[in-house]
């Protein structure tokens, strides 16, 4: 069997998505996938786990388990892991899991593959400079809310290790399975001085990217008249 998966949000949809394709059903995977002690002989943790999972096409027998798709994906997660790859991570001043990590706010944060690379370049410079990095997709993901379209000031002072509007550094996990564009975005992050970007307020999916405050305000400015034109709340 072809077994496919990408934009994936976290492992128990991951769970479904592979139970509709071989036999494993999604509550074993999700088991396996939440207990502990399983995965800490993987190296993983109950944050970091989605990291282990690289979405592409692999082949399967139809009557593989949950614990012959986790292996699999052990497998495979160490091969995508070369040495070269893990050196540019090192060159970064990142984990491999830190990589997945900061790939996961990419991805969260532009869908335009081009300019991803872009975008990792401004969060490595706010960690470089060990500013906060206020994404937020990380609030979103704190609130477990994801009909939020906009994100206000009440929503930047929960309580969460993943609100980067309070806690320097990455999150202690990824909040989403990113994919191999983001992970290699973050490998290959563009190396710029801007440390600000806003959506356009031409809603084309792309960001103004900024190198001071002043910058960054107006190009808010117009995005968020944007936002008001079009009554989004």
């Amino acid at each position: 069997m072809k077994v496919k998966f990408n934009n994936i949000r976290d492992v128990d949809q991951l769970a479904g998505r592979i139970a509709t394709q071989i036999e494993a059903d999604s509550t074993a995977i999700a088991s396996l996938l939440h207990n502990q002690d399983y995965i800490n002989q993987l190296g993983f943790n109950k944050y970091t786990i989605p990291a282990l999972f690289v979405p592409d096409t692999y082949e399967f027998y139809w009557n593989t388990d949950a614990e012959g798709f986790v292996i699999r994906m052990f497998q495979e997660y160490n091969k995508f892991w070369t040495e070269e790859r893990k050196q540019q991570a090192q060159a970064k001043g990142l984990t491999p899991i830190q990589v997945s990590t900061l790939a996961s706010i990419v991805n969260k944060e532009t869908n335009m593959t081009d300019e991803m690379p872009r975008v990792a370049g401004v969060y490595i410079n706010r960690l470089k400079n060990n500013w906060l990095l206020q994404a937020d997709p990380t609030l979103i993901f704190a609130w477990n809310d994801y009909s939020i379209r906009r994100v206000l000031d009440r929503h930047k002072e929960i309580e969460s290790p993943y609100n980067t509007y309070k806690y320097v550094g990455l999150p202690p996990g990824p909040i989403c399975i990113p994919s191999i564009a983001a992970v290699k975005a973050v490998l290959n992050a563009e190396e710029h001085h801007y440390f600000y970007f806003c959506a356009k307020e031409d809603f084309s999916g792309y960001h103004n990217f900024a190198k001071t405050l002043s910058e960054h305000n107006r190009n808010a400015a117009r995005y968020q008249q944007a936002l008001n034109q079009r009554g989004i709340k």
